[in-house]
């Protein structure tokens, strides 16, 4: 699978709204037959900041989402409302799915 992780510093006026302002672009995504999860999490140390953490099946399927409609959509309408380029890890791993944290096993889950 493609795992992504990008952290998108958001104006703070913006801060609050960034999931709704990014919530089309994320339901769009998260409908494509090859993602596998597209989530975002706010930072606990500064609220401005937004990691999304994404996967795709395959390189097909993260080809397919840069070349769609709502990720043009997206590169159109949400640098308006950020401070700086996202920054991004992007790496090919060979598994399709989260695997446990084993040093941290939680008993009978």
């Amino acid at each position: 699978m493609i795992f992504i992780t990008a952290k998108f510093l958001i104006n703070s006026a913006d801060a609050d709204r960034w999931p709704e302002i990014a919530g089309g672009f994320t339901a769009a995504t998260r409908a494509e037959p090859g993602c596998l999860w597209f989530d975002w999490f706010r930072g606990v140390d500064n609220p401005d900041e937004y990691v999304l953490v994404e996967a795709f099946r395959d390189g097909a399927a993260g080809a397919a989402h840069v070349g769609s409609a709502h990720f043009k959509q997206a590169q159109q309408d949400l640098p308006a409302h950020l401070v700086a380029t996202p920054k991004i890890v992007s790496q090919t791993v060979d598994q399709d799915d989260w695997s446990e944290l084993g040093e941290m096993a939680v008993p009978g889950s």
